[in-house]
């Protein structure tokens, strides 16, 4: 792996506790965005910031999703920085341990150890506005200063739990794919899974040879297609790290192929008729009944939802020890859970004894308030400005707010490549901004040009695949797509080269 810099002095362990001494920044999260904001502000010669995350470790998603089967559904050699690309990624798409340990090895080599406030989970944000400074308080009972304060907690760090009646009540092991169990012996057990998601398509396949019977409670089926898996060539490998040039070129030719899909989720929904005809053909030859071939079939445009990789969900589905219920779970017993009948609401519930319950449901909206308090200019709080739905200039400021840069922020989320291409372009922007910080105190959007740009942002998702009415869980309860970008990595990129002194307020 390239080593993105020198290793950078240790920091005073006091920095950012003092008021007299203010952090330069204060980053929330140790996921990507988090450590990719803190070795580009080392390449930039900043060294008085901290990084603080609730984990006890760095790596963010990579490390609390630990299920089994966990990994990623975007191709390796392009899930890396592109100043810090892996050339040894043991298989096309990477496994969450191997995620994990390059994360590590980036807060390591990068010198980001010095930095990083671990087991430190931020309480409290709030803008002092008569010294334009962040007074961040955290769960150790210290309160930092700081004059940026980054929130790079990341997209899907919020588990959701579903809301069903009696789900307290189930008395069992029940738990979130997010934050597996370990401990807990499945071999053996009758479980349930609610959920046919993304991580239910990779835990359901890693469970079924343990487990007794598999009920699986599905609320709507997923367009899946085959995953172009395998293991890397170690000889292609040591040549990726012998000629980083075949490296950058490999990703360059990733890059461009998934650039080309935007054209049907963006510009031209109906080519993804094309796209799902292979999806077709792919339940059709892995499920020979017709029966169960008219369950797994989604019942909305193929994209309007997130597709799903996957070559061993359709064959765990016909195993004998699972049984697939396709109608609505009324609630949760003890040691059971009561779904409708066959027959709807007029037919009689169906009660199965459960041992184990996993709930695979996925995570509040990746565009919903932080999990901590935020209070900007004239006491509002991030809570109340966003209360009809997220809203962001790039993702990344929001009117009201000065000096708060979000990685990952509303409008950022992508249905065809990888998102580490956009928080690095957030990066760059929020780096230039902190440079006109060395000028001025203060950094803020104008509202007028957050409100052209959203504008412009609903007017370009009105004609996408995701405005097919299919229910996504990226859709504001007022029917504005406040996840995804309309467009093209390399647009974003461009729009966020430089910081447009036009569109903000400097103080």
């Amino acid at each position: 792996m390239t080593t993105p810099s020198a290793p950078a002095a240790p920091l005073d362990p006091q920095a950012g506790e003092d008021p007299l001494r203010p952090l330069s920044a204060l980053i929330i999260g140790a996921g990507f965005g988090g450590l990719g904001m803190g070795l580009r502000l080392i390449q930039a010669g900043v060294r008085d910031f901290i990084v603080v995350e609730a984990e006890a470790g760095v790596g963010g998603t990579w490390r609390v999703n630990t299920y089994p089967g966990a990994a990623c559904d975007v191709p390796s050699s392009l899930y890396s920085f592109s100043f810090a690309q892996k050339p040894d990624w043991s298989h096309t798409y990477a496994r969450q341990e191997e995620i994990r340990l390059y994360l590590e090895e980036l807060a390591t080599r990068g010198g980001l150890r010095p930095h990083l406030r671990l087991s430190t989970r931020a309480l409290a944000c709030a803008w002092d506005e008569e010294r334009a400074l962040w007074v961040v308080d955290t769960d150790d009972g210290r309160r930092r200063w700081a004059r940026a304060l980054i929130a790079a907690a990341g997209g899907l760090s919020q588990p959701a739990m579903p809301q069903i009646d009696g789900l307290a009540d189930f008395g069992g092991p029940c738990f979130h794919t997010a934050r597996w169990d370990h401990q807990v012996d499945l071999r053996g057990k009758r479980v349930g899974v609610i959920g046919t998601g993304a991580s239910a398509i990779q835990v359901v396949p890693a469970i079924i040879d343990q487990v007794a019977e598999l009920s699986l409670y599905q609320r709507t089926p997923p367009w899946i297609l085959r995953r172009r898996d395998g293991p890397r060539s170690p000889l292609l490998n040591r040549l990726r790290a012998a000629v980083p040039a075949l490296m950058h070129a490999e990703r360059q030719a990733r890059w461009a192929a998934a650039e080309l899909r935007v054209i049907g989720f963006v510009h031209e929904p109906r080519l993804m008729r094309v796209a799902q005809r292979f999806a077709e053909a792919h339940l059709r030859a892995s499920v020979p009944d017709p029966a169960l071939r008219e369950k797994l079939r989604p019942p909305f445009t193929f994209g309007c939802k997130r597709v799903l990789l996957s070559n061993d969900w359709y064959p765990a589905l016909q195993r004998p020890n699972l049984r697939l219920v396709d109608r609505k779970v009324l609630r949760v017993e003890r040691g059971a859970v009561v779904s409708a009948g066959a027959d709807g609401a007029e037919g009689p519930e169906e009660r199965r004894p459960l041992d184990v319950l996993i709930c695979a449901t996925g995570f509040v909206a990746a565009n919903a308030v932080p999990g901590f308090s935020v209070v900007g200019r004239g006491g509002q709080t991030l809570a109340a400005a966003w209360a009809r739905g997220p809203e962001a200039w790039h993702g990344t400021l929001v009117h009201g707010f000065p000096n708060l840069f979000l990685v990952v922020g509303p409008n950022t989320g992508l249905g065809h490549s990888s998102m580490v291409l956009m928080i690095e372009a957030q990066l760059q922007l929020i780096l230039d901004a902190l440079r006109h910080l060395q000028r001025h105190r203060w950094i803020e959007v104008k509202a007028e040009a957050q409100k052209a740009e959203n504008d412009d942002l609903q007017r370009r998702l009105s004609t996408t695949v995701w405005a097919g009415g299919c229910g996504a869980w990226y859709i504001a309860a007022d029917g504005r797509n406040t996840t995804l970008w309309p467009g093209s990595t390399a647009r974003f990129a461009r729009q966020l080269r430089a910081l447009d002194t036009a569109a903000v307020s400097l103080g």
